[in-house]
């Protein structure tokens, strides 16, 4: 099992989503937890890391826990994906792994990984997602 801590960034109906080098399909910028790490601070760590912003701390708010196949791993392998909204500082933009940023609408589904489907579709039916 994956254990992943996920930020959730909605704006004009589209989801910021981010794809690593040499991948070809997106994922919700977040990441592994380190062992010890709260949910909190690996959503900082993690944001900062990738997307070079600071996660304002308290303004978090917890979206879901969503669970699937591993996109990338062996079959069988699953991972679960805790999902926050939070305010940030700073630019956006890709650092480290992330070879880019780009806004997701619903009709992208099919472009991001299962476990993020799953997110698609809880904030779809949120009206969140157009």
């Amino acid at each position: 099992m994956i254990d992943k801590v996920a930020w959730i960034h909605v704006a004009s109906g589209a989801i910021l989503s981010s794809r690593n080098h040499g991948r070809d399909v997106f994922y919700l910028p977040g990441g592994k937890r380190e062992p010890g790490e709260s949910d909190l601070e690996t959503l900082v760590r993690e944001i900062r890391e990738e997307l070079s912003v600071t996660i304002v701390e308290g303004s978090e708010r917890h979206v879901g826990t969503f669970e699937a196949e591993a996109h990338g791993r062996p079959p069988g392998t699953r991972v679960t994906m805790t999902c926050y909204t939070a305010d940030f500082l700073g630019s956006l933009r890709p650092d480290n792994e992330i070879a880019e940023l780009v806004w997701l609408g619903y009709a992208d589904r099919s472009r991001v990984s299962a476990v993020d489907q799953l997110v698609f579709d809880h904030l779809r039916g949120q009206g969140r997602l157009l």
